[in-house]
């Protein structure tokens, strides 16, 4: 786990949001990717999307389908449960209905398509304003890469009704968040309270 590249990531992110950027895009890991669902999920991204060094185009970039449009996907994949999978585009000759639906699509081109390299692979970011204001203000690294801290359920406790603890500051910001890592994977501090974990300290985010 690189805590280097994750506080590239945070300063980018800052430096993004006071840009007004809509879109902006990171380089793609593993804690990248769990930390970026996890700013979605808290309801600071609008969007996470894996792509190339283009940015997708807004047809990849909508939002969750309806429930009427998952209720027709559900009956669709029932009867035809081999739609679930990927269509390879490169050998349309295989299913060739469902390539041509996609090519037709709105916005479909073909830099849309993840790069087979991971080197080019980059995963592109939705950000949020509200009221002409940028969502994710501030997002600051804790552990550092010499200095790891890690925090018990009962630190997190502490941290999450705003009291300090292990020389963590607690959440008193409005929506703030605090993401850390456990052997459940990348979660919110809240939750790992509720689940009684601990872990390391990553990063926390606020508005």
């Amino acid at each position: 786990m690189s805590l280097v590249n994750l506080a590239h990531v945070c300063s980018h992110l800052q430096n993004a949001s006071k840009a007004r950027l809509g879109l902006t895009s990171i380089p793609v890991s593993k804690l990248h990717v769990n930390i970026a669902l996890g700013l979605q999920r808290e309801g600071f991204l609008s969007s996470v999307t894996l792509g190339g060094p283009t940015p997708p185009t807004p047809f990849h970039l909508q939002e969750q389908p309806e429930p009427e449009d998952l209720d027709e996907m559900a009956q669709t994949l029932k009867r035809q449960p081999w739609q679930a999978y990927p269509v390879d585009l490169a050998h349309p000759h295989k299913r060739p209905h469902i390539a041509e639906q996609l090519k037709r699509s709105e916005g479909h081109r073909p830099d849309d398509a993840v790069p087979l390299k991971p080197a080019r692979r980059r995963l592109w970011l939705g950000l949020k304003y509200w009221q002409n204001e940028p969502v994710l203000r501030n997002m600051k690294l804790i552990s550092k890469p010499t200095r790891r801290i890690w925090l018990t359920s009962e630190d997190l406790a502490k941290i999450t009704r705003t009291r300090e603890a292990s020389y963590v500051k607690g959440l008193t910001h409005p929506g703030e968040c605090m993401f850390l890592t456990t052997d459940r994977g990348i979660l919110e501090a809240r939750e790992c309270v509720e689940r009684r974990l601990g872990g390391m300290a990553l990063c926390r985010v606020w508005g």
